[in-house]
């Protein structure tokens, strides 16, 4: 893999979001560099979901700022090219592709629609063979309804279609949780191959410690809404400091794995 560069492609600062007296992200922040992945990792209720929508545009921050490439997302945009240009600088990709999809359209309409409403004036048969050749689906593919294909194929469509409008950073929000393993290597190989050609940032949303070894060249470990870890992947999984850390990465079955303990271990935090 690339080393990473020093340009920032997102910068989160300060991010707080509440939901009544739940506090689901709590001063959050973390910076991805240009090329560069970086997980958050936390069970269910840690706030890393929440904050990938913030980030995303799908919810609002109570407080906090975030930058792509230096330009602040933080103030409302008007007008519709400026919505759409805010739309591309940052794509998600859901864990279940099939429900992002509109079962009714092929393919190849899918993209031709994305590239319609963000670049109107170019060849957009032209740029779907190329992004369906860049996900490793070929042309044929592009007559295809959603139904036709398996999770991993979907799954490709959505990356796909995110990478459609050139984005700085793509944000995976349990990306491969619900494909067998052996497509899943195949969806991460996909994308570690993009990032080889590509300035682009990932951002991995996962509980999946493997995932996060084998993709993010940083981790950071939410629990309770606050990161009470970060720092290279390398480091935080081969030296764990902090205890939730360690629970998460003990609560991985293998030989000898004791779940009381386990189960004793997270009543005592």
């Amino acid at each position: 893999m690339p080393e990473p560069a020093d340009v920032k492609v997102l910068e989160v600062s300060g991010l707080r979001r509440s939901f009544g007296a739940v506090r689901a992200v709590d001063d959050v922040s973390f910076a991805v560099p240009e090329g560069g992945s970086l997980g958050i990792v936390g069970e269910s209720g840690s706030g890393k979901t929440t904050a990938a929508r913030i980030i995303v545009g799908l919810e609002r921050a109570d407080a906090g700022e975030i930058r792509v490439r230096g330009r602040s997302r933080t103030p409302r945009v008007r007008g519709r090219a400026q919505r759409l240009a805010r739309a591309r600088e940052v794509q998600m990709v859901f864990q279940d592709p099939y429900l992002s999809l509109d079962p009714r359209t092929s393919v190849g309409a899918v993209l031709r629609e994305t590239l319609r409403l963000h670049f109107p004036h170019i060849d957009h048969g032209r740029r779907v063979r190329e992004l369906l050749d860049q996900v490793g689906l070929g042309s044929r593919a592009a007559e295809a309804l959603p139904r036709r294909l398996s999770g991993g194929q979907r799954q490709r469509v959505a990356i796909a279609r995110a990478l459609a409008v050139e984005p700085a950073v793509l944000v995976l929000d349990e990306a491969v949780a619900a494909l067998d393993v052996s497509v899943q290597a195949q969806i991460l190989n996909l994308l570690a191959d993009i990032r080889e050609r590509t300035p682009i940032g990932y951002l991995f949303i996962t509980h999946d410690l493997g995932v996060v070894r084998c993709v993010t060249d940083d981790v950071i470990v939410m629990r309770r809404g606050r990161v009470v870890e970060a720092g290279a992947t390398a480091d935080v999984l081969g030296g764990p400091r902090h205890p939730y850390t360690r629970l998460l990465m003990d609560s991985v079955p293998r030989p000898g794995w004791d779940p009381e303990r386990i189960a004793a271990a997270r009543r005592a935090l």
